[in-house]
């Protein structure tokens, strides 16, 4: 069984001390979990840390939290079974980077931090990036890469000395900032290792997201991965505390099978599993389904 130690600590984004606000108390039972546990896009479990609402930047965050070496131990052996799943939101992702491009200097050097299987590489390279790198800790989903891929991807999470300064064009993070044990850190070496002009990308899930408000506690995005939740007025204030002059906050359609969205929505265990057995034998699997699915975006200038 995955053994975790827990630590307190203040609020990610602001550091505000105050937890009077809980949202939920932690439900997590470590022995139910198993080799997706900390997988991405994984069936949900319904499990989370306990919850605090920050009273001063809106954000939700786990409180207390496994170190960060023991999570680091648990992404380094998750199992991996969303190549599919990856290659279409990164496509879903990649209609952002026309409005992005516009307001860029130039196309040399991007970072994708939380590549996975380098799907989204493959859109940095098909507009016209160079010295394109992504950055992955769990070992799964490289090793099922495609092989012009796997090369451009670095084992390893991203950290202050990954990329000396000021030499980074663009730089996206797409569903990790909630996994993260401090965001604002990682966004502060991200605003270091951009060139003046360039761009941080991020896509995360929205607490505050009409999908969110209607599944409650039964919405996937409540997760033993995740340290934190964001709001479009957190991510802001995140951003902003690691320097970047300009944020724009936007919502994110989604587009899947309905398998896929059938497996994320919170039917009873046999009903789900029947579900999703008939839509992947059927048009299920093919017909791709836009939706609304929690999620936003948010892009920062330096």
């Amino acid at each position: 069984m995955l053994q975790l130690t827990m630590a307190k600590r203040h609020c990610p984004v602001c550091d505000n001390a105050d937890e009077s606000r809980v949202f939920a108390e932690a439900n997590v039972d470590l022995q139910k979990f198993d080799a997706f546990a900390f997988a991405s896009r994984k069936t949900p479990e319904y499990m989370h840390w306990r919850l605090v609402s920050c009273t001063r930047c809106d954000l939700l965050y786990a409180n207390p939290i496994p170190r960060p070496e023991d999570l680091a131990a648990a992404y380094q052996e998750a199992a991996f079974d969303s190549r599919e799943e990856a290659r279409l939101a990164s496509r879903t992702y990649g209609r952002f980077l026309p409005r992005i491009i516009d307001r860029l200097k130039d196309r040399d050097s991007a970072v994708d931090i939380g590549t996975g299987d380098g799907a989204f590489l493959q859109e940095l390279l098909d507009a016209g990036f160079t010295n394109v790198v992504g950055i992955e800790p769990s070992a799964a989903p490289i090793a099922v890469a495609p092989p012009h891929l796997r090369p451009l991807i670095r084992h390893d999470i991203f950290r202050p000395d990954s990329f000396p300064p000021e030499t980074v064009s663009l730089i996206t993070c797409f569903q990790t900032m909630e996994h993260l044990t401090d965001p604002l850190a990682m966004c502060k070496d991200a605003y270091r290792t951009l060139k003046p002009g360039g761009a941080l990308f991020l896509i995360g899930h929205n607490r505050r997201a009409l999908s969110a408000r209607i599944l409650g506690r039964k919405s996937p995005i409540f997760d033993i991965e995740h340290m934190q939740l964001f709001s479009h007025a957190s991510v802001r204030a995140m951003l902003q505390n690691a320097g970047f002059r300009e944020v724009v906050v936007t919502p994110v359609f989604n587009r899947y099978p309905l398998h896929y969205w059938a497996r994320l929505f919170p039917f009873p265990k046999v009903v789900k599993n029947a579900l999703v057995r008939f839509c992947k034998a059927t048009l299920g699997s093919r017909l791709l389904l836009p939706l609304p699915a929690g999620n936003l975006a948010a892009i920062a200038y330096k």
